[in-house]
């Protein structure tokens, strides 16, 4: 349902050192402390039938009224007081002068007309004369009224910003009718296939407050794969006779997650990020709205640039990751998140799967290799993240010797090596290039020992990958690491090729005490989804990689791969403090391969210019007022001119006013160090099918 963060408990802390245990449960005599925050929201029922309109890319359609596009003419409120005034004191003389007669009694013929005579000296006759009067005044009072545009005045000194938007909306959709045939709450959908039952069965849930807005997402979800596969029918029926509102639940058996810190729409698959700001930098259909992400505008991919502190973590990951936790429940989406140990980004329990990369506690493990089993793909990989930041270093030709090493591994022992052994193994350690030479020789691999044959040949030439492979592949062999990335089956290794599956990942990286591995993992893990989402055979779940710190990140091939997400139905969150943490080279061409741009507050001035230079210019109209002093010729002119400049202190001037087109830059460098404000961003989006909607100074939700 659409919430406010009210629905649910602060996350749990862990006690952490100095932490002092407090008694279980409530002291005595006070009642337990309830285990969510009451529901102030709306109902389920009322939250469905309130119209979602969008008039934009990233518009907040949950009852969104357009407006127009254009701001109307704004009279100065000087000009409108005294034409008030002058059309007040008209009418009061034109009233005077009928009063007194000095017009005539034209205006009480209708009286005459319509009164008998016999009602002369009568009450019957003293009001009807009283009520025409009062006719002809109310009469003189709207026409004056509207002459003097009383109205607009007191809208502007009453309440002018909700009056003008009242005025310049766009009429608002008619919600639908309670239980009526296109009331959301009754299922009609359902209803009209025929599953009249199961409709009456699902709005009952709604009705009795069992449903939340997860179960209706999700059983929608499922109510479409019915109708693309009628053969499964029978099993939705039946799911929703014996379970209600906890049909076809996720395999996890979440219907909700434990707390929510954002505002949430479920129906239209978005999140509120915050409000466009009321300034004249916005265009002013824009001026107050609602900003959201949702698939349509995250799956080309975004990337956001703030310094520490901007709130990039709090602001924007964190209700990504929450947002498209949601869609998990409800079988539309799946999600990893990647970042430092420590990061808020929400409970364990809101997640499938937490992977801590060197804790021993964590539950899960890492799949170095992705899943895959072909070694060709694993050395690609491999390389990519190893040495895939280097300058200088051929990606291919460390792939090739990553494939020399594999192929013959995997087809010796059957399984890829665990990191020690192919550390060894790069190193060419004479004890194990031994043992793994005579185990393909007993199976006859002849082919994987011309392989090994060529590795040894080409180790320690001039360009050889090797050293600075090892070199790699040491940070990951460290103590902080044994018993991870383990390849004998032994672990519960997390492969990026689960993304066919509804899953909720959260990945945390060793970062302070191992910045160089983390870095490393944090490309190998870039590497592995552009390749496990373009490789999915079923893309109808929107998959989604959400990086809390991407520097040193990316590399000339995941910049590529990340351009092609977009027709795979998959897209990644990048954030970085500075564009300085990507190699110069990919500046450019990384701010092009996103769809979705955001510059946080404080950037600086060389990140400001690139972002000014990919968002462009526009044509603007200016106004240049040129004053000229006005010399008389006339005596009696000239006495007045200087009688007025002697009452004013200014002279005689007359304004010369020249409007042009302008081409300029939307922001500059300058504005976007400078202008804007803290807890404010400036955030343009593209949807997949193209749409652009022009950068906005965004009011991020949160801020005061």
């Amino acid at each position: 349902m659409d919430t406010d963060g009210t629905h649910g408990t602060d996350a749990r802390r862990a006690p952490g050192a100095g932490h002092v245990p407090r008694p279980a449960g409530p002291p005595p005599g006070l009642p337990p402390k309830p285990s969510r925050a009451p529901n102030t929201g709306p109902t389920l029922a009322a939250w469905l039938r309130t119209p979602r309109t969008s008039d934009g890319p990233g518009v907040w359609s949950y009852g969104h009224v357009p407006r127009a596009a254009e701001e109307p003419e704004r009279t100065p409120t000087r000009q409108l007081v005294s034409g008030a005034l002058i059309a007040l004191l008209a009418g009061l003389l034109l009233w005077s002068l009928l009063w007194n007669g000095y017009l005539g009694g034209f205006w009480l013929w209708p009286l005459y007309m319509f009164t008998p005579d016999s009602w002369a000296g009568t009450l019957p006759s003293v009001v009807a004369a009283y009520t025409w009067y009062a006719i002809v005044a109310v009469t003189l009072l709207i026409g004056f009224g509207r002459l003097g545009r009383w109205p607009e005045l007191g809208g502007r000194l009453l309440g002018s910003r909700a009056l003008r938007a009242a005025k310049a909306a766009v009429p608002a959709p008619r919600a639908p009718e309670a239980g009526g045939p296109e009331d959301p709450a009754g299922w009609p959908e359902v209803r009209e296939a025929g599953m009249g039952e199961v409709a009456e069965a699902l709005g009952g849930e709604v009705g009795a407050g069992r449903m939340n807005d997860v179960d209706y997402a999700r059983i929608r979800r499922a109510w479409e794969t019915v109708r693309a596969e009628p053969s499964r029918a029978r099993a939705f029926a039946e799911a929703v006779r014996t379970k209600g509102a906890g049909a076809c639940v996720h395999p996890s058996g979440a219907r909700d997650l434990p707390v929510r810190a954002s505002r949430h729409d479920m129906l239209a698959r978005q999140v509120l990020l915050g409000t466009a700001d009321e300034g004249a930098r916005n265009p002013y259909a824009r001026r107050g709205v609602g900003l959201a992400l949702d698939p349509s505008v995250l799956g080309t991919s975004l990337l956001a640039v703030g310094p520490s502190g901007a709130g990039k973590t709090r602001r924007l990951v964190r209700p990504v990751v929450e947002s498209l936790a949601l869609q998990a429940l409800a079988g539309q989406a799946a999600v990893v998140a990647v970042a430092s140990a420590g990061a808020q980004l929400g409970p364990d329990a809101a997640f499938d799967v937490v992977v801590r990369v060197g804790d021993p506690d964590s539950v899960y493990d890492l799949d170095l290799y992705g899943g895959t089993t072909d070694p060709d793909e694993a050395a690609t990989l491999l390389a990519e993240a190893f040495v895939g930041d280097i300058q200088g270093t051929d990606v291919r030709r460390a792939a090739t010797a990553l494939a020399q090493l594999l192929g013959p591994y995997r087809t010796a022992h059957g399984r890829f090596p665990p990191v020690p052994e192919l550390r060894e193994l790069l190193d060419q350690v004479p004890g194990p290039l031994a043992a793994l030479r005579a185990r393909l020789e007993a199976a006859g691999a002849h082919a994987m020992l011309r392989e090994l044959d060529a590795r040894e040949r080409q180790h320690g030439a001039h360009g050889d990958p090797g050293p600075a492979l090892a070199g790699r592949v040491a940070l990951l062999d460290r103590p902080a690491f044994a018993g991870f990335f383990d390849t004998t089956g032994q672990g519960r290794p997390f492969s990026l090729r689960a993304l066919e599956h509804p899953l909720r990942v959260r990945i945390d990286l060793p970062e302070r005490g191992h910045a160089d591995a983390s870095r490393m993992l944090a490309r190998l893990l870039l590497a592995q989804f552009n390749a496990a989402a373009a490789a999915r055979a079923d893309r109808s779940l929107f998959a989604f990689l959400a990086f809390d710190d991407a520097s040193y990140t990316l590399t000339p091939e995941t910049v590529r791969g990340v351009q092609r997400l977009r027709s795979a139905n998959a897209g990644v969150l990048l954030t970085l403090r500075t564009l300085d943490d990507v190699p110069e080279a990919l500046r450019t061409p990384l701010l092009g391969a996103v769809g979705c741009r955001m510059a946080f507050s404080g950037v600086t001035t060389w990140d400001g210019k690139r972002f000014a230079e990919a968002w462009g210019t526009e044509w603007v109209e200016t106004r240049t007022v040129t004053h000229r002093t006005v010399f008389a010729d006339q005596p009696l002119t000239r006495a007045i001119h200087a009688f007025r400049k002697l009452v004013t202190g200014n002279a005689v001037t007359t304004d010369a006013v020249t409007v042009r087109q302008e081409e300029r830059e939307r922001w500059s460098p300058s504005d976007l160090a400078h202008a804007v404000p803290p807890g404010h961003a400036v955030l343009s989006l593209t949807t997949v099918r193209g749409e652009r909607a022009a950068p906005l100074l965004v009011r991020l939700a949160g801020t005061s």
